[in-house]
């Protein structure tokens, strides 16, 4: 087990859950984890008890990408962070978040969310806006060359 721990702009703890690691890569770790929380209806998915989320945290990519699927397997889509690198240690994975995030439904059409949030937020250095930016375009490349893990 692994304890997943975001923080915001600022290193503050905005929410920490655990997950398996299921794969170790070169440049970062993959876990599996459930939705634990009550269901929560965001517009475009609805997070429910027991969806499982397969989450891919890399030590050199300004994002991290949750692959969801209901209890039953059939895919929801993809949830993405824009966030700094993840720092990785045995027993947990810290990653600050940046604000942007990008949703992708099984067609594999991209949603770009959190862009008014991202625009007037004054917490975040230049260099994370910077890496945010970056994060953003190479997500939205992954994802319309329908990289994995989007294929």
């Amino acid at each position: 087990m692994v304890t997943v721990v975001k923080l915001n702009a600022l290193g503050e703890v905005k929410i920490t859950y655990e997950g398996e690691v299921i794969e170790r890569l070169a440049d970062g770790v993959v876990i599996q984890a459930y939705w634990t929380l009550a269901a929560r209806d965001l517009g475009y998915v609805r997070f429910e008890p027991g969806d499982r989320f397969i989450e891919f945290y890399y030590t050199r990519r300004w994002y991290n990408i949750f692959d969801i699927a209901r209890a039953d397997g059939t895919r929801k889509g993809w949830y993405c962070n824009v966030a700094e690198p993840a720092t990785i240690y045995d027993d947990h994975i810290e990653q600050v978040d940046l604000l942007l995030d990008v949703w992708v439904d099984t067609t594999g059409k991209p949603l770009i969310l959190d862009e008014d949030e991202f625009a007037s937020d004054t917490t975040l250095s230049e260099e994370q806006r910077e890496g945010a930016r970056k994060g953003l375009r190479d997500l939205l490349e992954m994802i319309a060359a329908q990289r994995e893990p989007f294929s």
